[in-house]
């Protein structure tokens, strides 16, 4: 937020400590939200700002519903709201143009099913409905109906795009420069109608007064939503959210070689890692990179699902780090390693992390990390009913951690998209009373179980998995459901506390560590087998 007089910015405790270095020599002040994902910045306006004051803002940037939140906290301040005037415009000299990377055509053996079908299934829902359109705004949507994907956008696999569907006709509207011409004759005898991306508000605002076209408050932006006549609109959920959501049988076959994948590449990682740090060490980003690499030899490597987050020792605090090439640490022969990757391949989109000690942990280290590690085997293990939510569940991973004090101030676990967006709904595992933690987690869903610790200046843990929601059992009670752990690569045993692990949980983790030694191996040449026969080695 920017008034006459102060600069500020708003964010939760994952970015406090990144925040707090990266403002230190500006004149933006860090606002410390006590409470994530809220809008403490809108009460601030409202204390400090006088009635019939005039907050701009860019109504391409907001959604309806953010909007609507910001005019009710105003109104009652008699504070007034600008959202067609974007001062950022007027000050962003030389801004780059769009992007206009070519879009590809998805091959059906990764997506599984035809976009005609995913079509005709999102019209059916239309016309139940009772509306003649529907209009999708969000890109990973649109990426997965069309079978299409891109790289608009750095580790997300979309293109800039907005499509309209309807019984009578679908139309995506993109620079048409960005479809090659055999996609455009497929298009073409599919029905689908190729339009200019930025004739999508005069598209809207031309609608027959008999049309209802079908839009979620929650992702259309103010800017579109306003071109649409009043009388056309409905409101609802994005279609195809929830489809999307629950892979189908030919994507979960696919998501389970994308996890041979990165294991294989991470082996070799911390492998080289070790005979570097016996060397002269190496830097942070330097192990980005390298991973970067071994994940490309895998095949059908479309990039990184996200910047890598390597933190070594104080480092490893800061949740969401980012290394550069100028301050970024050397890693040793001593302390705490968290690195949290993902990769995108054609078979689907991977997220891990893993803390490793390089050195002899402390007893404090070891039992933190045990905490987390109870905590995340408690959720994998889970059996829960349908229809249970995200924020039923999360306790589980952090009941040991509050027994002794202590927290992490992220949320528990993010939909996963398949060669799509790392993080995605509608699903999370977080304690939100509303939005995404709310949504009950269904059969085919994939979701990160990423419990941690952080000492600032000291180091970080954090132990996350991809787990997929399977059916478990029926029974008088109803059908229940349970977690299948489908990320491959062993836990470092040398950071546990053996002694805090009850029986159950030594199961469970020699079951993992089975099956990862089991699936990684025969892909492995006879050094790295042993490293992971070692790594995998069963707890007595």
């Amino acid at each position: 937020m920017i008034t006459k007089d102060h600069a500020g910015l708003w964010t939760d405790s994952r970015y406090f400590i990144q925040a707090e270095q990266e403002l230190s020599e500006s004149e933006m002040e860090l606002h410390k939200l006590v409470i994530p994902h809220t809008a403490e910045h809108l009460d601030w306006i409202a204390s400090n700002l006088p009635p019939q004051s005039l907050v701009a803002f860019d109504g391409a940037c907001f959604s309806v519903g953010q909007v609507r939140q910001i005019a009710k906290k105003f109104y009652e301040k008699k504070i007034n709201i600008n959202s067609e005037t974007n001062l950022i415009d007027i000050a962003w000299e030389n801004r780059p143009s769009l992007p206009l990377q070519a879009i590809f055509d998805l091959d059906i053996q990764y997506a599984g099913q035809a976009r005609t079908d995913k079509i005709s299934q999102i019209c059916d829902s239309i016309s139940g409905q009772n509306c003649t359109h529907h209009l999708v705004t969000t890109l990973d949507d649109i990426a997965w109906i069309f079978n299409i994907r891109s790289n608009d956008i750095e580790c997300n696999p979309v293109s800039i795009a907005y499509a309209i569907l309807a019984p009578t006709g679908t139309t995506l509207f993109i620079d048409s420069a960005k479809v090659p011409t055999t996609l455009k004759l497929k298009f073409q005898e599919e029905g689908i109608y190729i339009r200019p991306y930025e004739t999508i508000e005069s598209h809207l605002k031309d609608l027959e007064a008999t049309a209802k076209i079908l839009v979620d408050p929650k992702t259309i932006n103010n800017q579109l939503y306003n071109a649409i006549p009043e009388e056309c609109i409905v409101k609802g959920n994005t279609i195809s959210t929830l489809l999307k959501a629950k892979k189908n049988p030919i994507e979960i076959e696919n998501i389970h070689k994308a996890m041979l994948k990165d294991g294989i590449a991470l082996t070799k990682l911390y492998r080289w890692l070790e005979k570097q740090i016996e060397q002269s060490g190496v830097s942070e980003v330097e192990l980005a990179e390298k991973l970067h690499l071994f994940r490309k030899e895998q095949g059908n490597f479309f990039g990184d699902s996200f910047d890598a987050i390597v933190g070594y020792k104080g480092n490893g605090a800061i949740v969401h780090y980012r290394a550069q090439p100028d301050t970024c640490a050397t890693i040793q022969k001593d302390g705490i390693l968290l690195l949290d990757s993902g990769g995108q391949y054609f078979e689907g989109t991977t997220d891990i992390t893993r803390t490793v000690a390089l050195g002899t942990p402390t007893a404090e280290q070891k039992c933190n990390f045990t905490l987390v590690l109870k905590g995340h085997i408690g959720l994998a293990q889970l059996k829960f009913p349908v229809g249970t939510r995200g924020n039923q569940m999360e306790i589980l991973a952090r009941q040991h951690l509050w027994q002794h004090g202590l927290n992490y101030g992220h949320g528990t676990g993010h939909g996963v998209g398949f060669f799509l967006n790392v993080h995605e709904g509608p699903q999370s595992i977080g304690s939100g009373a509303s939005g995404k933690s709310a949504v009950p987690l269904e059969v085919g869903m994939l979701t990160s179980n990423e419990p941690g610790f952080y000492k600032t200046d000291e180091y970080g843990i954090r132990i996350e998995n991809l787990i997929l929601t399977v059916e478990a059992e029926e029974t008088d009670f109803g059908t229940f459901l349970q977690f299948e752990s489908v990320t491959l690569f062993p836990i470092d045993q040398k950071l546990i506390d053996f002694s805090m692990l009850t029986k159950n949980e030594i199961a469970w983790l020699n079951d993992y560590h089975a099956m990862v030694e089991q699936k990684l191996c025969p892909h492995l040449n006879e050094a790295e087998q042993a490293w992971m026969k070692k790594q995998c080695k069963k707890i007595d």
